[in-house]
């Protein structure tokens, strides 16, 4: 079969068109099928290796509200707001950042016993959050 540029230009149009349609598949992040595929927002408490986890301060509140974590795991406080925030564990005090200026970073190593940790900031007490140590 011989192909004359009429033929050629509908090949690869078509060829353009399978390429657009492949690309846009793998683009798909597992939708169903039944419906357009989205993304979910990341779960309120969270799991992590003793390798690393990370709190994020924004708007004046712990992210995630809820950590659980391995013993010994190294965690790493972010603060994204302008203000000065700490984070303390309540009661016991098995762990304390000290101030973290505002767009500053800090970290703690998460306690090595078992347990439920209660933290706050101690500038702004009605910041609350829990270290889950399993």
């Amino acid at each position: 079969m011989t192909f004359t540029p009429l033929h050629r230009g509908h090949t690869a149009a078509a060829l353009a068109s399978a390429c657009t349609l492949l690309a846009l598949a793998g683009c798909s992040n597992g939708g169903n099928g039944n419906g357009p595929a989205t993304t979910s927002a990341p779960p309120a408490a969270s799991s992590t290796g003793p390798a690393a986890a990370r709190i994020v301060i924004e708007n004046f509140a712990f992210s995630p509200a809820n950590l659980r974590v391995r013993p010994g795991t190294k965690i790493t406080v972010v603060n994204r707001d302008s203000a000065t925030h700490t984070v303390t564990a309540t009661g016991n005090k098995k762990f304390d950042t000290g101030s973290i200026a505002g767009d500053a970073t800090a970290a703690f190593t998460a306690p090595s016993a078992p347990g439920s940790y209660s933290y706050i900031c101690t500038i702004h007490p009605n910041m609350k959050g829990t270290l889950t140590v399993s």
